[in-house]
């Protein structure tokens, strides 16, 4: 009883009985139980989160966003990696579910997602981060107009045959930053044949690279959709014997630690990571009060570093 309200108290005894049980209880080190409360508001304060891999910094820190906004609120957040496998994706979310968590903070969601219709037939209480997927709602940055922002910075430079290293189709993210990032373009054509599909770690830029010079010459600029697939990219480039910025100018995304401390500094795009998770929280919590909650967008910004330069005509380019 000591877990009820002011109004539950005072229907099981008087006011002065009431004030002498709680100040017996204080005296005496007692604690709210937070499990006896969830027992009459069918709640349990726990929130699931879902990354593909909690090592990665943006997800961490997206991470730690939702953290912070729960605990405010009263709430315990716990996070688990799918590894961007659909199967293990499910395996963790059934087992986040019989934990009995409140609701889902999804930051793994793909373009078609099977496992969003599933959740919506059960009744599950979720929203996404980062990624988007159709019209669920979710915190999101805008990743087209990040991409448009690298592709203004390079033709503003002089660049004129760019490439993307694309992460994978499955990933809004990876999609909605080359949609900007064409859209972007002022008087230069990005080809078909100087986009690849990878993925976001290095090794999916080394594949990058080796895969655009398979096709032909190297361009003069390499737009890569993460920090570490340009990291290796850039590792790659120097392996043919190409410099940065020198030879091929090099943008990442998402502005890692490690993106200010390479041997050239890397031009990159930053996301307000930490007030998205933020806001992933609220609006969970939000839908599992009934209130109204509507998808929120934040702008990046784009963080010029030496992995680019002004092209010159005496480059050939």
């Amino acid at each position: 009883m000591l877990n009820s309200g002011p109004e539950e108290r005072e229907r099981w005894a008087g006011a002065e009985t009431v004030e002498r049980i709680l100040r017996t209880a204080a005296e005496l080190g007692y604690r709210r139980n937070p499990h006896g409360a969830s027992l009459r508001t069918a709640r349990s304060q726990l929130v699931g989160v879902v990354v593909p891999r909690l090592q990665d910094f943006v997800l961490a820190t997206i991470f730690e966003g939702i953290d912070q906004a729960a605990a405010e609120r009263g709430y315990a957040a716990f996070v688990t990696n799918s590894l961007d496998d659909p199967a293990q994706r499910e395996v963790r979310v059934e087992q986040l579910l019989g934990r009995r968590v409140d609701g889902l903070v999804l930051c793994d969601a793909r373009t078609d997602d099977p496992l969003l219709r599933m959740l919506d037939e059960r009744n599950v209480p979720y929203v996404l981060a980062l990624r988007a997927s159709g019209d669920h709602v979710g915190a999101y940055a805008d990743e087209a107009y990040g991409g448009r922002l690298v592709a203004e910075h390079l033709t503003s430079l002089g660049y004129r045959d760019p490439a993307v290293i694309a992460g994978p189709e499955y990933a809004s993210t990876a999609n909605d930053r080359l949609a900007g990032f064409r859209a972007g373009l002022r008087g230069v054509e990005l080809a078909d044949d100087r986009v690849v599909r990878t993925g976001f770690d290095a090794e999916a830029g080394r594949t990058g690279v080796a895969e655009l010079l398979a096709r032909g010459p190297a361009p003069d600029a390499i737009f890569a959709t993460n920090d570490f697939a340009a990291i290796g990219a850039i590792g790659a480039l120097r392996e043919h014997g190409l410099r940065v910025p020198e030879d091929v100018g090099v943008v990442g995304y998402n502005d890692t630690p490690l993106a200010d401390s390479l041997p050239v500094p890397l031009t990159t795009v930053r996301s307000p990571m930490l007030d998205i998770g933020r806001a992933a929280f609220t609006l969970l919590e939000q839908h599992l009060t009934g209130e109204s909650h509507e998808s929120q967008t934040f702008t990046p910004t784009l963080v010029p570093r030496a992995s680019t330069r002004a092209q010159r005509q005496s480059d050939g380019k």
